[in-house]
């Protein structure tokens, strides 16, 4: 199932809005071009902060392919989990003026808010969100697939969402953790999360064309638009993703210009422009570490980048023996990257218009060896090694998913009888159904098709543009489960894998069809001198019987058409002339026989 990546290109354009002698332009040019054309980004925008000065702010490349639209440094994109650092912030805001502790629970605020276990509702606290050491993996397919706009309906999904390991022991990214912070503010505010963005940041930060939503976003000039890298292969447009409840986690849209104002806040005590923005005893607090983050060295092959941890919404760590703090982020089309060097007094933000790009890390690795004046690496080298080798791994997990897979196999039931609401307390409900002798999915706000892979299990490939996009098979499958009366109860998807495979619970739906309308098909129907009974029991419905067969059930999905029951590929549809019944077509794959009524 595709559900996320994207990337993005450049050829560059814009001024530059503090020039000094000391910013070597033509390099930065010259290295930010280079990396554009290898990581087929169609566009990105960068811009550098030196204590409270912008040095360096340009546009590369395009942010509209099809219109040959430039970027500039005003082009807002979507910024992503970049936004986070921003909804922190707001709880060392609260913390000065409302006696907010980090170590608070975060029940204290959020009363109605429960956890999968006694452990968690009673010794987690506000700082076990900040830095990801809950315990609790992503569950990101619960916003993802299942959005709502709906704040208090997304926070009630958190009781049922099983933790992997225990508190405080393991680091893993959870963007619900963002959620509540973002809802214990608008608890003590009065005010929404979005608000109090918009008062506490864009307007003392003078971002006034940075937005919350998709509709802002969409009202605006000089946006950019989304594109992933289809299989490392093709540029292809992306619709904007909507990410709504879950908004505190990265919602924000934003431009380089704009952004290098936040970078100026963090550069400078917590100051933009002489007005306090946010307390510098936060400042200088949030920009140390809080939680190791997997071994402490990210890549081998640098093992001078080494002492990864999380804090207050920021990675942290050493690059080239320069204390860093970064955040990227990246939503479908968009991938961003911030990064502070504190002692350095430098800041760093580049937004870009493809999906899951490595584009924003790598040309801010590139800017602060130019800058920080250490040993160069070529990124471009590693970035076209990086692209060989996920080539390679995308080429053997197609090939290894194919060799997964039965031949020959079909499913145990019509596929009439998988249709019905499947429902998980900790995501929503998808709804199965029929349409055109095909199996589709559907979540509140993507669809798929069910391809069938293999006995009860089927793979979903994506509709976009009432098309069906083969590229976006990613090894999800839909696993259906039958109950004791052999019909389909549930569905298994593997959405966390951290966790055993979240089990969807069936309620089917099918036609009601009024019981004086069955009493109609009651009678005998006869095929080339065989006699078909067709008869009515109160439990069960409408009932088959054909000389020496076994007797079937007949499920409804029409008032006059039904499926037989665990029999795939075989329907029974009425005839009707005049409100009479006059026959009985036998729909079956190798084709439609008619039975014509000739008794009651």
């Amino acid at each position: 199932m595709k559900l996320f990546p994207f990337t993005l290109i450049a050829l560059f354009i814009g001024t530059i809005v503090h020039s000094q002698s000391s910013v070597p332009t033509k390099e930065l040019d010259k290295k930010l071009n280079e990396l554009l054309k290898a990581s087929n980004t169609p566009g990105f925008s960068i811009a550098i902060v030196r204590g409270d000065q912008v040095i360096y702010s340009k546009g590369f490349g395009y942010s509209d392919l099809e219109t040959q639209q430039k970027v500039d440094n005003n082009t807002l994109f979507a910024i992503g989990s970049t936004s986070k650092a921003f909804t922190t912030a707001l709880l060392g805001i609260m913390e000065e003026e409302h006696d907010l502790s980090f170590d608070d629970s975060p029940r204290k605020y959020l009363p109605e808010l429960e956890f999968f276990n006694d452990l968690l509702n009673t010794e987690l606290t506000i700082k076990d969100l900040v830095c990801h050491r809950s315990g609790m993996p992503r569950h990101d397919y619960s916003w993802y697939l299942f959005p709502t706009e709906s704040k208090d309906s997304l926070l009630a999904r958190v009781k049922y969402q099983e933790p992997f390991a225990d508190l405080r022991t393991q680091w893993y990214y959870n963007n619900f953790g963002y959620l509540i912070q973002g809802m214990i503010t608008a608890k003590i505010t009065g005010k929404s999360w979005e608000d109090n963005i918009r008062e506490r940041y864009f307007i003392p930060l003078d971002m006034k064309r940075s937005n919350l939503t998709i509709a802002e976003l969409q009202q605006q000039s000089n946006i950019a638009k989304g594109y992933e890298w289809a299989n490392l292969e093709t540029t292809k447009p992306l619709d904007y993703f909507n990410i709504a409840a879950i908004s505190p986690a990265g919602s924000i849209n934003s431009s380089a210009a704009e952004m290098s104002n936040w970078l100026k806040v963090w550069l400078n005590n917590g100051k933009y422009n002489g007005k306090q923005v946010l307390p510098e005893s936060y400042i200088k607090k949030a920009i140390n570490p809080l939680f190791l983050v997997g071994s402490g060295i990210a890549d081998p092959a640098f093992p001078d980048q080494h002492l990864n941890s999380y804090g207050y919404a920021w990675f942290v760590s050493s690059y080239k023996g320069h204390y860093r703090l970064e955040h990227g982020g990246n939503i479908d089309g968009f991938t961003a990257n911030v990064s502070l060097f504190p002692s350095d007094s430098l800041g760093i933000v580049i937004l870009c218009n493809q999906d899951g790009s490595l584009l924003p890390s790598l040309a801010r690795n590139a800017v602060s060896d130019i800058l920080l004046n250490v040993k160069a690496t070529d990124w471009v080298k590693y970035l076209n090694e990086k692209i060989g080798l996920a080539k390679i791994l995308l080429a053997t997990a197609k090939s290894g998913s194919e060799e997964s897979r039965v031949k020959g196999t079909t499913p145990t039931h019509s596929l009439e009888e998988f249709q019905g609401n499947y429902t998980h307390p900790a995501y929503g409900t998808v709804k199965l159904v029929v349409e055109n002798d095909s199996l589709f999915a559907k979540f509140p706000v993507k669809k798929f098709y069910l391809e069938h892979w293999h006995y009860d299990v089927f793979n979903p490939l994506e509709v976009k543009n009432r098309a069906i996009d083969t590229s976006t098979a990613q090894g999800l499958l839909f696993h259906f489960s039958m109950n004791d009366q052999g019909e389909i109860a549930s569905l298994k998807l593997k959405l966390e894998p951290t966790l055993d495979a979240m089990e969807f619970e069936r309620t089917p739906f099918s036609a009601q069809v009024d019981v004086s309308k069955l009493n109609d098909y009651v009678g005998e129907y006869e095929l080339s001198g065989m006699k078909i009974k067709i008869s009515l029991d109160g439990k069960s419905g409408l009932l088959m019987d054909v000389p020496g067969q076994p007797q079937y059930t007949l499920i409804p999905i029409s008032d006059s058409e039904f499926t037989l029951k665990g029999i795939p590929g075989y329907k029974a549809r009425f005839g009707i002339n005049k409100d009479k019944v006059i026959e009985l077509h036998m729909v079956q794959p190798n084709g439609t026989f008619t039975a014509k009524k000739v008794s009651k």
